[in-house]
């Protein structure tokens, strides 16, 4: 069964609080018939509106297809983090493609959260931004190790945003004594990302960029999107999808691999919100599985936690995130959980994102790894770029473009599944 209905209802938004907090912009038409424009857009998500806004600026005629609604997919359910640097640290890519390069791609990291942040000042989104992502280690040696790379940070890269913090410190911020330490960064931040999602879609519609929603792309190839009520003719297509790529492109496919994970939201926490975290920030963990919270704008803890690896999602959702929610806050077995939901996203075998020229004419963007709410907007603004004839920083992230997968196929899944189900259980394990 397709990903983009295997756990949701055509055109609706998932019950999640970020849905019952959001106003959408209006809808969009589906496609139908024959249409023409200079770039086509398949994917209604952070990278397809970033893509058609800055597309339009530049004075293309831009049209983008969503299969659902905009915002529907991943950039609609996320945690809500906009964390400076990219999914693999600066050690791993100093290491794997050399200080020139690690320095070009810390770089790429300031601008998408800077360009997140512009946006939203911009365009008067009011997605709730605050300052601060803190990361927690579970072990003394991971703790040591974050706090050895937030000096890191601040001496060869010049971040003063980035501070270490030893247990007491990270146990001050965040309520919990599970932790050993880590480290926050405070140019990082978090944001209502539903919210951001719709802002951009009304930017991207205020440049003049057509928007067609329920409009699903069921072939792609130079030139042409074929949707199942109507055919988009264009001189360039940018595949946007992540997650939810399915088979519309193998070159792309075989780089990626789709995920679920899932976010509960709590009722509010009223005074017990500072006992939990003492600041407005958001938190990642450490381990492979990642735990990620953060406070939401009315007092809810929203917790991230578990992910699976078939098309359906658990029955039961909340009972899933409720568990490493009790791991991290044992003091809250007490408390309502409100919302429950989840969401694809796609990964990679470097956690590296797949920036791709698979044909002449057709461009691609996703495999964020869990890190796409700044990157997967900026890297909107990257592919027009690059259509526009500016590779710069195109090609700084095609060139440390991740290895294939398994080849396509049921094995390949089920390799993929038990890989991933052999680390969470470490995570359990504590090992």
């Amino acid at each position: 069964m397709s990903l983009l209905h295997a756990n949701d209802r055509r055109g609706e938004f998932p019950a999640s609080w970020y849905a019952a907090t959001a106003a959408p912009p209006p809808p969009g038409p589906a496609l139908r018939g024959e249409t023409r424009a200079d770039i086509a857009i398949v994917g209604g998500g952070y990278t397809g509106l970033s893509c058609a806004l800055h597309a339009a600026r530049q004075g293309y005629d831009v049209a983008l297809v969503e299969a659902h609604r905009v915002g529907f997919g991943a950039s609609g359910r996320n945690g809500g983090q906009a964390a400076v640097g990219q999914r693999q640290d600066q050690d791993w890519l100093e290491r794997a493609h050399g200080k020139d390069v690690a320095r070009a791609l810390w770089d790429i990291s300031l601008q998408s959260v800077a360009l997140v942040r512009a946006l939203i000042d911009e365009h008067g989104i009011d997605a709730k931004w605050r300052d601060g992502v803190a990361h927690a280690d579970w072990t003394e040696a991971g703790a040591r190790a974050a706090q050895t790379y937030a000096g890191k940070l601040r001496r060869d890269y010049g971040h003063e945003a980035a501070e270490p913090l030893d247990r007491a410190g990270i146990r001050a911020l965040i309520g919990s004594d599970a932790f050993r330490g880590g480290m926050i960064d405070r140019a990082s931040g978090h944001l209502h990302p539903l919210r951001f999602a719709f802002g951009l879609a009304r930017a991207a519609r205020g440049a003049g960029a057509r928007i067609f929603e329920l409009s699903e792309a069921v072939e792609v190839a130079p030139g042409m999107v074929r949707c199942r009520g109507g055919t988009l003719r264009a001189d360039q297509v940018v595949l946007a999808c992540n997650g939810y790529l399915g088979g519309l492109e193998r070159r792309v496919g075989a780089r990626i691999m789709p995920i679920n994970n899932f976010i509960a939201a709590t009722e509010p926490l009223g005074a017990r919100a500072r006992d939990v975290l003492a600041e407005d920030i958001a938190v990642a963990d450490s381990r492979f599985v990642v735990n990620y919270w953060r406070l939401s704008h009315d007092g809810r803890l929203l917790f991230g936690g578990g992910e699976s690896y078939g098309a359906r999602f658990p029955r039961n959702i909340a009972a899933k995130v409720r568990r490493p929610m009790l791991a991290v806050y044992p003091q809250l077995a007490d408390v309502r959980i409100d919302y429950a939901w989840g969401g694809t996203l796609a990964i990679t075998r470097s956690r590296m994102p797949d920036f791709a020229r698979p044909r002449p004419g057709l461009w691609a963007a996703g495999g964020y790894s869990g890190h796409g709410l700044a990157m997967a907007t900026l890297a909107g603004r990257i592919l027009a770029e690059a259509v526009h004839g500016d590779l710069t920083r195109f090609d700084v992230m095609a060139g440390v473009r991740p290895p294939a997968l398994p080849p396509l196929g049921p094995a390949r899944g089920a390799a993929l599944a038990l890989a991933m189900t052999w680390y969470a259980l470490r995570d359990r394990l504590g090992i």
